[in-house]
Order: structure tokens, then C-alpha cells, then sequence
């Protein structure tokens, strides 16, 4: 057996105006036909369909179609991304309607590479965008040769998580409509919430006088609620569960003022307690009855902060 090492030569990575002088007449004709080599790091399957094609006032470096037949734009740049080619990108895959867009740059900009992140989060999973370096490389005298890096590419990840960020969106809008709706009807009949603005999260609170002590209106997709919800102690949460056994003391007297039964959630296995009416007709996803919903809501508070008020005087002392 041999112990022969074997010979190991250095890797040079050149610029690419080195091997390929002008970008249209040098590269886009050598990708034109070596797309196989480019095919291969995308993992996509390219055949070439045209060379500068014309879009308007612009001219398209490559044209191509994939494995399914889909059209696919190369957009050439040997040199640092800029807005001017991100515009053109977009222009081709419109005139096209194209599916696929792939821009290669000799140096990506980090604001244009979140830019691709962003449109395959944003875009639907028929559309997909690559963003790619290219690098002039040759070892010793060898002839150049291209080396392709993908800084961007389409995933089911990156469309997933996008799905998702149009959804919590959507969410957030949907939820500050409904509190704008509620906290308009809550003007001329009380003052709880007089200073309070609309939010995107589920909740929205106002203090009942005791730091840490919240009444607060919450909304679900089919339910909601209004509480009053008890956290002045930070820590252990000791103080939170004493301050509820006291109003626990009071139920009764409590209920008859509210005119219902509640919900006692002493929480033990958390720090906070709360004392809860809910709300179960309707909720977030019943666009046609945020209306009725409100009014229910806000009858709960208005008649779930008398009833309360009165037994909070010492609380804090106690």
C-alpha cells in the first residue's frame, strides 16, 4: 500500500472580470451554453428558450423554462446589486409571467438579499426567487471557471413562515378593528377605558386602581372574555393568591352585584389569579356579529367593575 500523499493545489477565487470581460457577450453567452452547470447548484432542471429578449425597454440576459414548463428570467449583474436590477427582476417576471426569477451578482447587497427573503416569504408557492454569487476560480493554470453560491432560494420553510406572517397580519388588523369598534362604544358609558387605544394583541387592559391589577378585555376566535386579573406580586405570586381568597371571601356578595355567576380562576399552578365572565356566542372569526359581541362585552365590564369595586378598598394593604 502506498503512503504516497497525494498532490493538493490552491484554490485561487479571482474576480470575475478576469474570465469573463463583458457581462452580455462573455457571461450571458457562456451561461447560455453551460446552463447545465447552473442548473446543477440550483438543483433545477434549465433549458434555454432565449437570449436578450426584449420586455418593453428592457432586454431579459436569459429566458428559460424548467422541468414543468415554467418560465424562468436570469438576470446577469458583475458587479454589486443595486435597485436598478431588483426593479428589472420584478419587470421581467410580470412582462414573462414568469415564475422563476434568478439574479446573479458578483456581490449582493444584505438589504437586497432580505429583499428576496422577503418576496419568497411574500410570494405565493407557484412564484420562487433566487439570489446568487458568482466568483471567478481556477486552480493553478487551469481555465476559470464559475463558481455559483446561492444566498436566496425559494423553501417551503421560507413560504410557511410567510403563510404565517400574512395570517398573524391579518389577525393583528382584524383585532384592532374590533377593540377601535368597542372602545367607540364605550365612550358616554364609562370611563374605564376613556384612555385606552386600540392594539393588534388579544387583550387590552386598563388598571383597577392597585399596581398590577388589571380589568382587561379578551378576544378569541370563537369566544371572548372580560377579567379581572390580579399579578401586583412579580415574585412568588404569594400576594396574587392572597388578594383573590379575599374577594373569593365575598363570591356571593359579588355575583348578586354583577348579576351572574363568574368564573374563579385562582391559577395555582401559575403566579396570577383572575375572576373571569366569559363570553361564549361568538368571537373574532364572526365578523357579522363583532357588533353584538361588543355590546355583550362591554355590559360584562361596565357591571364587573361595580361589582368589584367596592371590596378593592384596602386590598393593597391588607
Amino acid at each position: 500500500m502506498s503512503n504516497r500523499t497525494p498532490e493538493v493545489s490552491r484554490l485561487e477565487i479571482l474576480p470575475v472580470r478576469q474570465a469573463f470581460a463583458h457581462e452580455a457577450y462573455d457571461f450571458t453567452k457562456w451561461l447560455e451554453n453551460h446552463i447545465d452547470v447552473l442548473s446543477e447548484r440550483l438543483g433545477l432542471q434549465l433549458s434555454v428558450t432565449g437570449r436578450e429578449k426584449r420586455v418593453g425597454d428592457f432586454i431579459i440576459d436569459l429566458v428559460c423554462e424548467d422541468e414543468e414548463g415554467q418560465q424562468v428570467v436570469i438576470e446577469n449583474q458583475l458587479e454589486r446589486t443595486n435597485h436598478s436590477h431588483l426593479g428589472q427582476i420584478l419587470t421581467y417576471m410580470i412582462g414573462m409571467e414568469a415564475q422563476i426569477a434568478i439574479w446573479i451578482s458578483t456581490e449582493a447587497r444584505p438589504e437586497h438579499q432580505k429583499v428576496i427573503e422577503w418576496l419568497n416569504e411574500s410570494s405565493s408557492s407557484e412564484v420562487g426567487f433566487y439570489l446568487v454569487k458568482v466568483e471567478a476560480v481556477r486552480i493553478g493554470d487551469s481555465p476559470y471557471a464559475p463558481l455559483f453560491s446561492v444566498l436566496a432560494a425559494p423553501t417551503n420553510q421560507a413560504k410557511e413562515l410567510g403563510e404565517q406572517k400574512k395570517e398573524w397580519a391579518s389577525r393583528h388588523q382584524n383585532r384592532q378593528e374590533f377593540w377601535a369598534g368597542l372602545l367607540e362604544k364605550s365612550k358616554g358609558k364609562t370611563k374605564l377605558f376613556s384612555n385606552t387605544s386600540p392594539g393588534k394583541y388579544h387583550w387590552i387592559g386598563v388598571g383597577a386602581g392597585i399596581s398590577g391589577i388589571k380589568y382587561t378585555y379578551v378576544i378569541g376566535n370563537d369566544s371572548a372574555s372580560v377579567d379581572f386579573y390580579i399579578d401586583t406580586d412579580k415574585n412568588s405570586g404569594e400576594q396574587n393568591k392572597r388578594i383573590f381568597d379575599l374577594l373569593l371571601r365575598d363570591k356571593e356578595k359579588i355575583e348578586t352585584m354583577f348579576g351572574g355567576s363568574l368564573e374563579w380562576d385562582r391559577l395555582d399552578s401559575k403566579r396570577a389569579s383572575r375572576i373571569r365572565k366569559t363570553i361564549s356566542s361568538s368571537g373574532l372569526a364572526q365578523v357579522e356579529r363583532w357588533s353584538e359581541l361588543q355590546d355583550q362585552m362591554l355590559d360584562s365590564m361596565i357591571r364587573l367593575e361595580k361589582a368589584i369595586k367596592p371590596f378593592l378598598n384596602g386590598l393593597d394593604a391588607n
